[in-house]
């Protein structure tokens, strides 16, 4: 019984941050209202699928990937109004999940950013800023691996390049997901609203979950060697192991005194009271850090 509380928790807590009126979420909303930045929205076929995207503002493009199970509203609903005063936001349903339909071919996140990249070619937009939020992360990161002349600079939210980046606690659970265990859930309720195929959910939640209940590590070398500056993003009570995100950010520049070397062009952040999930309603802190590591240069070192 505890370890099925223990799971629970985090998809309680979700439905909560969802539904309550204080929550960044609604502030949000509120903001959208009052200075309304229109939506354009449409289908662009990649693949073999036809990927849902959403598009708001002007200026220089940001991409963003959301979650497993998750949609363009429940998973931006809060950020992308913000980011998209200063900049043109498109926002993508990934294979699966949303309004784009599923398909035969397995949910990888090889094949997820070769659709990202595929969909930028269609839209006309030779390269774009990637920020992507826990999968959505993952397949940010395949696509400065992949598709590194598209991919300006990476905003990794609560994201892993291997398993083990994981806290032993949350790898476990993954097994544990299942339509079932989402029952009732905004992310069941997301699905069942806007797939095509709402009656496919038990098997899209065991087709989605397959890729992260099995062994992968893309590489420290190949992180390493990647040309887009990172900006990596964890909750201080996040499911990503902090020594993961520090390796991350080792890997790209980072760990050295920045008055003797000068700071990298990537960054590292720890949010202050935020759980993996919890990290999404932070638009308070992300909205400025992720607008000044787009727009900014690094500074020269003080000393030499």
């Amino acid at each position: 019984m505890m370890k099925n509380l223990t799971f629970n928790l985090p998809l309680f807590l979700f439905a909560a941050l969802l539904s309550t009126d204080g929550s960044s979420f609604a502030q949000s909303k509120k903001t959208a209202v009052n200075k309304p930045i229109p939506v354009t929205s449409g289908y662009v076929a990649v693949n073999g699928l036809k990927m849902y995207y959403e598009m708001q503002g002007s200026g220089k493009p940001i991409v963003l990937l959301h979650g497993s199970f998750m949609t363009i509203e429940l998973n931006w609903k809060a950020l992308m109004p913000e980011l998209a005063k200063s900049r043109r936001v498109i926002a993508v349903e990934l294979q699966g999940h949303g309004h784009t339909a599923d398909t035969d071919r397995p949910i990888t996140y090889e094949n997820l950013a070769d659709d990202v990249s595929a969909l930028l070619h269609r839209l006309k937009t030779d390269s774009a800023d990637v920020m992507g939020y826990s999968m959505g992360a993952g397949v940010a990161l395949q696509m400065a691996m992949r598709h590194p002349e598209q991919v300006r600079k990476v905003v990794v939210l609560s994201g892993v390049f291997r398993n083990n980046g994981w806290l032993t606690e949350a790898e476990s659970a993954f097994p544990q997901i299942t339509a079932e265990a989402l029952k009732g859930t905004p992310l069941e309720t997301e699905y069942k609203k806007k797939s095509p195929h709402p009656a496919h959910w038990p098997e899209f939640v065991k087709r989605a979950i397959n890729m992260d209940t099995k062994f992968f590590d893309w590489g420290a070398d190949k992180i390493r060697n990647t040309k887009a500056p990172f900006f990596i993003i964890v909750g201080d009570a996040d499911g990503v192991r902090h020594e993961h995100a520090i390796e991350l950010y080792r890997l790209k520049g980072g760990g050295k005194m920045g008055d003797m070397h000068g700071l990298p062009e990537s960054r590292l952040a720890i949010l202050p009271a935020s759980s993996h999930v919890g990290v999404m309603a932070q638009t308070r802190y992300l909205v400025p850090m992720i607008n000044d590591f787009l727009d900014d240069a690094p500074q020269p070192a003080l000393w030499h």
